[in-house]
């Protein structure tokens, strides 16, 4: 399977994130470094590999590169391993302008602009520094940087403090939902469910042992669909109900978490459907296999009960059309499809990008568009879970800090985001968020996923981490009549102030003599300023 940009980009992101840095005692402290003439004839008694040689050779072309050749660049890979070469190199500028682009190519990914003000603050840019994270605050982020020594260039100023304190304003609950019923503490990874409005009934689908189950909304789960021979169900990663036509459709995925899993189900996914009155097997429609992994990620159904499916490894979204699945769109060019939703008119099919936003497709043309909103004041990567409700798109985020569910209402034209309103944020339920259901007018969904307690091969990691998976409920209607956008920790400050705080004299950050740093956080990418 092809390598994808995104885990790239935040790998570089993120690097050494998972490891403190290396600190020793006085007792053991390295002996100090030999002088630079020491150094020169060491370096040249050992001549260089050719590896040492290419990679020399590679990082002073690399350091070369002028910002203007930096921006031109389309290539996320290529601009990854330029951050990682500057990182090496201690070329703090160059490492700077390579955040820049990113952030322009990715300009929902809050990680790489955190990266990107940790470049600015490590050359004592205020300015910038204050910028980058200031439009964070506006999209609604938060990160713990309070007490981070990266950012110790742009302390000691009112605007750093106001700062340090919004992004902790932004990761104060929000919201009025809260957990409706819980599921029982299973090795199930209940990962899809859905609502019957006719039996007034929720369905989950287990991913351990692809079964489908009722849910009486009250904890109590009983078996409704078994995997079995017949209907050869595997890993259920989605349920779709069309109670008008007494029908249930789930998209099941061959995998290791399947825990009947076998080498023939590599590569198999596919649309099973059911009738929804009793569970009875009708039909399935599968992806073909020989043309690579497949793995559907998502799927939705409209109005008149035209069934819509995400392929979330080879970035195809297919249409159930005559028993069939029939491709209506794909990019390459995509990093993960997670979520789809059909506008009440039938009209348009919107999706999620994990790492890109949100797309939508007209029906009618077959023409794939992207959605137009404020960039500067709204973050729409990490959606998990895509909804339609009159008139609006509801989104879980779950590759967000914090954690949050957003309404976002579109204009006339169904392409752009007029308005924005969160519903739920930084909730204590919220550890891993994913999918839901609406019902009415509520949204119900998974708050606390457990798939992170399985690794890649499927085991489950650790039993006793095992949780009773909560299913949250958000009042779609919460401020439904509030004509301005509400996002908590609003920026009030105004550009004079801001930039009088901006040249403020710095005070009180430097460290007293002699003092050791604390090593209380892992280092994320930071240029040496050697």
């Amino acid at each position: 399977m092809k390598t994808r940009f995104y885990p790239v980009i935040v790998a570089l992101a993120l690097a050494a994130c998972s490891k403190p840095p290396a600190t020793e005692p006085a007792s053991q402290a390295q002996p100090a470094p030999a002088p630079a003439a020491q150094e020169q004839a060491t370096a040249a008694a050992k001549p260089q590999t050719p590896e040492e040689a290419a990679k020399a050779e590679m990082t002073k072309k690399a350091v070369a590169l002028t910002r203007d050749q930096i921006m031109q660049s389309r290539d996320p890979n290529s601009l990854s391993k330029l951050g990682e070469i500057y990182v090496e190199a201690g070329e703090p500028e160059h490492l700077a302008w390579t955040l820049e682009r990113l952030c322009q190519l990715f300009p929902n990914s809050g990680n790489l602009r955190l990266q990107l003000a940790m470049a600015y603050a490590g050359q004592d840019k205020k300015t910038e520094t204050y910028d980058t994270l200031l439009r964070l605050i506006k999209q609604g982020y938060y990160y713990d940087i309070g007490k981070d020594p990266r950012f110790e260039g742009a302390h000691g100023t009112k605007v750093w403090d106001y700062i340090v304190k919004t992004f902790e304003d932004n990761n104060k609950p929000f919201g009025e939902g809260k957990v409706a019923f819980d599921l029982p503490k299973t090795d199930s990874l209940f990962e899809s469910i859905a609502w019957d409005p006719k039996r007034k009934q929720f369905l989950v689908g287990s991913v351990r042992d692809g079964g489908i189950y009722l849910a009486d909304g009250k904890g109590g789960v009983k078996e409704f669909i078994k995997a079995d021979a017949t209907n050869g169900l595997m890993a259920v990663f989605g349920l779709a109900v069309d109670a008008e036509h007494d029908r249930l459709y789930a998209i099941s995925n061959g995998v290791a978490h399947f825990n009947h899993f076998d080498a023939a189900m590599v590569g198999k996914a596919g649309v099973y459907e059911f009738a929804l009155g009793s569970g009875k097997f009708l039909h399935k429609a599968m992806l073909p296999v020989d043309d690579g992994r497949h793995i559907l990620s998502s799927i939705t159904i409209d109005s008149k009960g035209k069934v819509y499916v995400a392929d979330g490894v080879v970035q195809q979204i297919y249409k159930l059309d005559g028993g069939e699945l029939k491709l209506i769109a794909g990019n390459p060019v995509l990093s993960g499809i997670r979520g789809l939703a059909v506008s009440g008119d039938g009209r348009t099919l919107y999706f999620a990008d994990i790492a890109l936003g949100l797309f939508g497709i007209d029906l009618a043309q077959d023409k794939p568009f992207a959605l137009t909103y404020n960039e500067g004041q709204l973050a729409l990567g990490g959606i998990s879970g895509l909804y339609w409700f009159d008139g609006t798109l509801v989104a879980i985020q779950n590759d967000m800090s914090p954690k949050r569910v957003m309404r976002l209402r579109l204009g006339n034209d169904a392409r752009s985001i007029v308005q924005v309103q969160p519903l739920d944020a930084a909730q204590p339920a919220f550890t891993l968020p994913t999918v839901g259901t609406i019902s009415g007018t509520d949204l119900y969904f998974i708050a606390n996923s457990q798939k992170g307690l399985y690794s890649d091969l499927g085991v489950l990691t650790d039993e006793s981490k095992l949780e009773p998976v909560h299913i949250f409920r958000s009042n779609l209607l919460y401020a439904w009549n509030q004509k301005a956008p509400a996002m908590p920790a609003p920026h009030k400050y105004t550009p004079e102030e801001l930039e009088k705080m901006r040249n403020t004299p710095p005070k009180g950050f430097n460290p007293p003599a002699g003092a050791q740093p604390k090593n209380e956080i892992p280092p994320l990418l930071q240029p040496n300023k050697s």
